[in-house]
């Protein structure tokens, strides 16, 4: 019998980080078993650095702030986008002057040449998928007309489509500086449900697990992931997904063309 998987952002990696230097394979990562790094300002769990087919550089890290603090000053980028992810509690970001205190969930983009920052003024610890990506051929200053501005968007401001094998949030689906397209949604999942058959798409794609436990098919694999963990999907390699929960599950999914 054909099995299934519930998708989770990840990123494939033979060892706890990449060089610049490596291609980064599909597969699960285990947020777990990576260690938690420390320097002057926070605490990091770093889970990939390296290329794709499309990307001259993909880097994703946890980020984990103390009250008051920030992981950096208010910096800009030349030809790389940075996407995060409120993982847990409140996160102040301002990109280009305008400012949002996201909460889980929550989700900011910064264009490139847009100053952008993020500071933790809770009383409590914060912690944030932090993705940053530069598309290959893209070496310096870049700009699209078409492309969304910058993204400050709360959890809750997203609206819910129903189906019937759950639910949806789409947070954007529309050209950005780098891409013709990038599609960012979440998905709820009821019990034993299946997202899709297995697939293959040219795009490369992300996810991460939310809530509930899931089984993901990817190529001849079939591999376990818990809320926290992350998922690169390369292209046009076979993946499917499975809710494996006693109850729902949910996952951001997004991917670029």
């Amino acid at each position: 019998m054909m099995k299934y998987a519930c998708f989770f952002v990840m990123l494939y990696t033979t060892s706890a980080s990449f060089a610049q230097t490596d291609t980064i394979p599909s597969r699960v990562y285990y947020i777990n078993e990576l260690p938690v790094l420390k320097d002057s300002s926070r605490y990091r769990i770093q889970i990939m650095d390296g290329n794709t087919p499309y990307l001259s550089n993909m880097e994703v890290h946890i980020t984990m702030l103390e009250p008051g603090k920030s992981a950096h000053p208010p910096h800009k980028h030349a030809n790389t986008e940075e996407l995060i992810i409120v993982k847990a509690g409140k996160l102040k970001v301002t990109i280009a002057g305008e400012t949002k205190i996201l909460g889980p969930g929550g989700v900011a983009m910064a264009m490139p040449g847009d100053l952008h920052g993020a500071v933790n003024e809770s009383r409590e610890k914060v912690s944030y998928y932090l993705l940053k990506y530069t598309k290959k051929g893209t070496d310096s200053i870049v700009t699209n007309t078409k492309a969304i501005p910058s993204i400050l968007v709360d959890w809750d401001e997203v609206a819910v489509q129903k189906n019937e094998r759950g639910f949806r949030r789409q947070q954007f689906n529309q050209p950005t500086v780098l891409f013709e397209k990038f599609d960012m949604h979440a998905t709820t999942l009821k019990q034993n449900q299946v997202s899709h058959p297995p697939h293959t798409h040219r795009q490369e794609e992300i996810i991460i697990v939310r809530k509930g436990n899931i089984e993901m098919q990817i190529g001849d694999t079939f591999q376990k992931a818990q809320p926290g963990d992350l998922i690169f999907l390369n292209s046009n390699i076979p993946h499917a997904l499975k809710n494996v929960s006693k109850g729902e599950c949910e996952y951001f999914a997004f991917q670029w063309q």
